[in-house]
């Protein structure tokens, strides 16, 4: 028998930033699934542009060697609802108090500001404290424009945020709370 002295621990867990965010990615895709097919409406992921530089030859086809990003790209989905332009990014932080704004690209805001003067619909998506808000771009402005701070506050969403409750299908219908903010509630 080992007594707890005589055990040796193990700290060398790795931690893996990479696929952060890809369940919250995952749903909002199953959601634009579920409104594709119920033809509610267009949203798609945008692919990142990429400029291939070398590809190999393999019995399973190509592979790229290398590669590089031909531009910064703007928010990650895009498409129609209801005659109007529709754009948003998605992000998620484990951070349960606030949301760093250094999440947020200074292009990403830019290309907020001009889908707004070209009176579209653009907002963010974020995943903090475990509830996913739909913060619309106006509002994520009006909070930069207004505070020095480095981070939003959980308690801005709380107030200025719309919480998007999970359903099964689809299992983030954040197209409902846009409806309320964007065409007064009706459908």
């Amino acid at each position: 028998m080992q007594y707890p002295s005589q055990i040796k621990k193990k700290n060398h867990t790795m931690i893996n930033y990479g696929n952060r965010g890809m369940n919250f990615e995952y749903l909002i895709n199953l959601s634009n699934t579920f409104y594709l097919e119920k033809d509610h409406a267009l949203i798609y992921k945008k692919p990142t542009p990429i400029g291939i530089v070398d590809v190999s030859y393999t019995e399973k086809g190509k592979v790229i060697q290398q590669a590089y990003f031909k531009s910064p790209s703007t928010l990650d989905y895009n498409g129609l609802y209801r005659g109007k332009y529709v754009e948003f990014e998605a992000k998620e932080t484990k951070n349960k108090s606030s949301f760093p704004i250094s999440n947020i690209h200074p292009h990403q805001l830019e290309h907020v500001k001009k889908v707004l003067q070209h009176h579209g619909i653009v907002f963010f998506l974020i995943l903090i404290n475990h509830h996913t808000f739909l913060l619309p771009g106006e509002c994520l402005l009006k909070f930069l424009k207004s505070h020095q701070r480095k981070s939003i506050p959980y308690s801005y969403f709380l107030e200025n945020g719309y919480l998007i409750k999970e359903k099964i299908d689809p299992p983030l219908d954040y197209l409902m709370v846009v409806d309320e903010i964007y065409f007064g509630g009706m459908k």
